[in-house]
């Protein structure tokens, strides 16, 4: 299953317990109580497997479930199938690297990595509160980040829920900088349409097109990661003056977007009965764009974090991330 239809079913599953959001990366915990080892000497990671999805979605549904309740906000997944699902097609999609971390042989938290592109991004990072002060959460990043600089990555990128200071620190301590604050935004625009622009279904002819764009918006291309979202038909690419000026993999929490401008984005957005999962993440700090989906009735459903390690330009466009990155 790829990632794809990971956000395509998440929003099933969702819609059929009357909530839309899902599920937010960051470094959460679990309310399971279990015996606690001696020290962070037992905690071991291994790579992931399928059969380990089952443990993991469940920790996953537990942690997010228990972090948003402590500060105040709905809970992310609406029921344990959701977080099965996110990490049953992370554990299995072509181009991730997944990671549990053990104690005495039992399972304790995880970690994802999406390699597809010379940027890597990171999470979700989930871990039972149990073991928690024993370093599991830095054994998981350093094994996921080590794997990254094997691989030659040019940089990382995450995205963190604003709201947890833990989560903050630990990333900030291990070298990721804080670039951009981001508001997720769920609901749909008044505006059906931006005039001169043409939204359309993407087709496999518009990448190179398509990865140039990102090339001059942000000096790398996630040709991999559009090349699948076109094969499964959620990829969209904006029109203006005979030309493509914008694209996006999703209009969803596991889709990003880049475009030439704000007006391309905007037609993209229009362009969407709803967003996939919890919405879309607006860079806060572009303001024009940002007051125009308030104007046009969509609504913060969370702050975010854009966190990078590594190679980062600042962007020569306008651009939404993914939750990946």
């Amino acid at each position: 299953m790829s990632v794809v239809l990971s956000s395509t079913l998440l929003y099933k599953v969702s819609h059929a317990h009357g909530q839309r959001s899902l599920a937010s990366v960051g470094f959460c915990y679990h309310r399971r109580t279990m015996p606690q080892p001696q020290n962070a000497a037992a905690v071991s990671i291994r790579v992931a497997t399928k059969d380990d999805a089952a443990i993991c979605g469940k920790i996953c549904f537990d942690a997010f479930h228990a972090i948003s309740s402590a500060h105040g906000f709905p809970p992310d997944l609406p029921v344990p199938e959701a977080g099965l699902a996110v990490i049953s097609a992370l554990f299995s999609a072509p181009g991730f690297y997944c990671v549990v971390a053990e104690i005495d042989g039992r399972i304790v938290g995880s970690n994802c990595l999406d390699d597809r592109a010379v940027i890597h991004g990171l999470g979700p990072i989930t871990i039972d509160p149990s073991a928690q002060n024993l370093g599991v959460g830095r054994k998981l990043m350093r094994a996921v980040m080590d794997h990254s600089q094997h691989r030659g990555a040019a940089g990382i990128r995450l995205v963190q829920a604003a709201f947890h200071n833990r989560s903050l620190s630990l990333y900030a301590a291990l070298g990721f900088d804080i670039r951009e604050p981001l508001s997720c935004m769920q609901g749909r625009t008044q505006q059906r349409g931006i005039p001169g622009c043409t939204v359309r279904k993407a087709q496999i002819a518009d990448l190179e097109n398509c990865n140039a764009l990102s090339h001059r918006v942000h000096g790398f291309d996630r040709g991999a990661d559009l090349a699948q979202t076109i094969e499964h038909g959620t990829a969209s690419v904006v029109e203006r003056g005979g030309r493509i000026t914008g694209y996006a993999t999703d209009l969803a929490f596991f889709g990003h977007g880049t475009a030439e401008s704000n007006q391309d984005l905007q037609a993209l957005f229009a362009s969407a009965e709803s967003f996939g999962g919890p919405g879309i993440l607006v860079p806060s700090r572009n303001h024009e764009l940002f007051r125009w989906c308030l104007a046009n009735g969509l609504r913060v459903t969370q702050p975010m974090t854009l966190m990078t390690t590594g190679l980062y330009n600042d962007p020569s466009g306008a651009y939404f991330p993914s939750i990946l990155f």
